[in-house]
């Protein structure tokens, strides 16, 4: 109900609280519920304003990838830290699943130009995608290495997943045991919070994570190959109006300094220091940009 009000006030033009445009030399940068993407705007955030005049108003919490494009599209968001090719292929363009990643790259930054009047611009160097995940315990012990060596586990073992992808249409349950040809007797849904203790616990034999969340990495889990391909290209990346871009010049090469820095290995430590240890977004961008000094050496 919130999220269709969100909707409903940017279709119509008018403005949430919070969400007031740019002023004169102020910029708006927009962000989801996420940490990654609460992390990831306060990057661009302390890189803009660490290297221009510019100020920056932090639009948080929007309720999803859909809300953010519409807040954009109504000029409440100038930028947007984190969006993803799959997520925006199915939603603002309405496309069907683009499973080869440079194409899936080419499409949104070729349609989001034509359509939209926005910069795509290439990936960060992670993408958020799903994963089926094992202790790696496990993984040894059966020398699992592929979504596919799981067939012959699949009636003996513990499945967790979000309760949210069992009903999900194309990439959910029932697309994969379309793709993969077998299914598993016992699947438990949950809560995405709730999986990774599941399988650090022995509760779970396998799990359905996200790619860059830090408990892949605290739980000891394994990142299990998705050899069918059957998970579309979930890229992240900046996406900006090129209005802001003409009125400042200035942003575009430093947006481009991102393209490529932070891999998915760096994105879940990033994400587990917010998650894991509640450490505050600001203070993990403002150390992570310290320690790469700004990128102005990389360029």
């Amino acid at each position: 109900m919130t999220m269709m009000l969100t909707m409903t006030l940017l279709l119509s033009g008018c403005s949430l609280p919070g969400l007031s445009g740019s002023s004169e030399d102020s910029i708006s940068v927009g962000t989801v519920v996420t940490s990654e993407s609460q992390i990831v705007g306060q990057i661009i955030k302390q890189l803009i304003e660490e290297e221009t005049d510019l100020s920056v108003n932090m639009v948080n919490n929007l309720g999803s990838s859909i809300v953010l494009h519409q807040a954009m599209v109504s000029n409440d968001v100038d930028i947007s830290a984190t969006r993803y090719t799959g997520t925006d292929i199915a939603g603002p363009l309405g496309m069907e699943p683009v499973l080869d990643p440079d194409k899936a790259m080419e499409v949104v930054q070729e349609e989001f130009d034509e359509k939209f009047n926005q910069k795509w611009y290439d990936s960060y160097g992670f993408e958020n995608s799903y994963a089926f995940t094992v202790t790696d315990e496990l993984a040894e012990a059966e020398d699992l290495e592929t979504v596919s060596d799981l067939e012959a586990l699949a009636n003996e073992i513990n499945f967790g997943v979000d309760t949210s992808w069992l009903n999900r249409e194309g990439d959910g349950y029932d697309g994969f045991v379309e793709t993969y040809g077998f299914d598993f007797s016992n699947v438990y849904p949950m809560q995405i919070g709730l999986v990774y203790q599941a399988a650090a616990s022995g509760e779970m034999d396998v799990v359905l994570a996200y790619t860059t969340d830090g408990r892949i990495k605290a739980f000891n889990l394994k990142v299990l190959e998705d050899d069918k391909n059957f998970f579309p290209p979930y890229d992240s990346s900046t996406v900006a109006s090129k209005e802001i871009l003409e009125k400042y010049p200035e942003l575009d090469p430093l947006l481009e300094r991102l393209v490529g820095k932070i891999s998915t290995e760096k994105m879940q430590e990033l994400n587990y220091a917010a998650d894991g240890e509640l450490r505050e977004p600001a203070i993990i961008a403002e150390e992570f940009l310290e320690e790469n000094n700004y990128f102005r050496d990389k360029e």
